[in-house]
């Protein structure tokens, strides 16, 4: 005689139970293997990525340090800027400590009015100088409405993102109100170890030169992403041959109306021996640093 319980018999019942058993003391067994490689992980030492996106013609690079601090500088015009954040950030990751919207020209700072929108940003920083569109307009009302403390960008002032990594400012060192929007560009030095990255949003030649002339060889970097584009205005001999890089990142889109590059500033490059890679020609460029040696993730 079997018992029978809903249909079952008790031999039915007990097999059962044992499958359900063994099925928990598999997904405990599991847990604990995934909680233990988390830790393990966790606690891996973190390196410095630097990823130059693809956002057609503009600017934007994400940056985020060994410990997990984010630092978005610019963001092109329009939402590319969020697919591309998509494919570098954790997938549950909504919050940026910091944007940095290096001058008020629609190609570097329009993709930031959606990301204000769907990220939770800490600070914004700015140099100061604006511009009267209705873009920039845009923008300035997205951060007033979202309360979003923003800092002004000066020489000196500098961006620490822990882990032994930070952006230091080198321009503007002057007042920006009535300055032309790329002369007003904020220039950084970003640093981590012995590694450098040297971001300059459209910063001309002018700027280029006066920095040559205050900061000499500390403007030397490992990577340096070209002003504007790779235009003619920026790029002057001098400065690429003070700065001295390995790599030069030109951040423009496919086929744009400006013939960006020029050939001459890709003529300077090459005369140095420097390495170009071009997010027209090969898409998001990124890089990571152990503080000693940065390469190119492929």
């Amino acid at each position: 005689m079997y018992l029978v319980v809903l249909g079952y018999t008790g031999d039915m019942v007990r097999g059962i139970l044992r499958k359900q058993f063994r099925l928990l003391i598999l997904t405990l067994l599991l847990f604990l293997s995934v909680f233990v490689w988390w830790r393990v992980v966790a606690a891996s030492p973190r390196e410095l990525t630097v990823a130059f996106l693809t956002i057609g013609q503009g600017d934007s690079i994400y940056i985020e340090a060994p410990n997990g601090n984010q630092l978005l500088v610019d963001g092109g015009n329009g939402k590319q800027i969020l697919s591309e954040l998509g494919a570098v950030m954790p997938f549950t990751d909504r919050s940026i400590d910091i944007v940095i919207g290096t001058h008020p020209d629609a190609d570097h700072v329009g993709g930031l009015i959606p990301v204000l929108s769907r990220y939770t940003v800490s600070a914004v920083l700015e140099p100061g100088s604006s511009a009267d569109t209705a873009t920039y307009r845009a923008l300035e009302k997205e951060i007033s409405d979202k309360q979003i403390p923003r800092i002004i960008a000066h020489r000196g002032m500098v961006v620490d993102l822990g882990g032994g990594v930070t952006f230091t400012i080198l321009s503007p060192d002057r007042d920006t109100t009535h300055m032309e929007t790329n002369e007003s560009s904020v220039v950084g030095q970003l640093r981590y170890g012995s590694t450098t990255v040297l971001l300059t949003g459209d910063a001309p030649q002018s700027v280029e030169r006066h920095l040559v002339s205050i900061d000499g060889a500390r403007l030397e970097s490992t990577v340096l992403k070209a002003g504007h584009h790779g235009s003619r205005t920026s790029s002057a001999d001098s400065f690429v041959r003070t700065v001295h890089p390995t790599v030069a990142v030109i951040s423009a889109g496919k086929n744009n109306r400006y013939g960006h590059p020029h050939v001459e500033v890709l003529q300077t490059l090459k005369k140095y021996g420097i390495s170009i890679v071009r997010t027209d020609d090969d898409g998001r460029i990124v890089f990571i640093s152990d503080g000693k040696e940065m390469i190119r993730k492929e």
